[in-house]
């Protein structure tokens, strides 16, 4: 049963911050916004610093190499930033938050990436979570295909690695 979307948009949310981290308050209340993250407070410096930590521990989870190793890294993320569950309707339309209200930018972000990579691997499933299997990338993978195997970051990497693979394959020997 899904009991709430927070999830998919979240970790991409994390994803985004990790591609192009914020080097300014306004370039992370520009990723938030593009990722449809309601900006009511506006974001400091130490927002900024504080979501390039997260993003380091973020990574952390990514990099584990074991399902147990993966939800423990994950549950310290969640004890740190998520708050009980709690209707709200500042959007005027009623919605679940995973957080405590009025608080800096870079707590929301924690609550909606913590929250949201729980849901995602909770729901889809804990392989669907790593890095790009194109040996010369390091991007992540947030595996969101229907069965379940996406492996690449993006088409250029999947590309990439299949014509790579395809040239091995056809290469004639001396």
């Amino acid at each position: 049963m899904q009991l709430n979307p927070y999830g998919v948009d979240a970790v991409l949310l994390a994803v985004a911050l990790v591609r192009s981290p914020p080097t300014t308050p306004e370039d992370l209340e520009a990723v938030c916004r593009s990722a449809d993250v309601v900006v009511d407070r506006r974001a400091t410096k130490t927002d900024v610093r504080e979501v390039r930590r997260l993003m380091d521990r973020w990574l952390e989870v990514v990099d584990a190499t074991t399902d147990p190793e993966r939800a423990d890294r994950l549950n310290a993320l969640l004890g740190e930033y998520a708050a009980y569950p709690r209707l709200t309707d500042h959007t005027s339309a009623w919605h679940l938050h995973y957080r405590d209200d009025r608080i800096p930018l870079s707590r929301v972000v924690a609550a909606l990436v913590a929250v949201g990579t729980a849901l995602h691997l909770a729901g889809r499933g804990m392989h669907r979570l790593g890095r790009c299997a194109a040996s010369e990338c390091t991007g992540v993978v947030v595996d969101v295909s229907r069965n379940g195997r996406q492996r690449y970051c993006s088409h250029a990497c999947a590309n990439r690695d299949a014509v790579r693979r395809h040239r091995a394959r056809t290469r004639v020997g001396p």
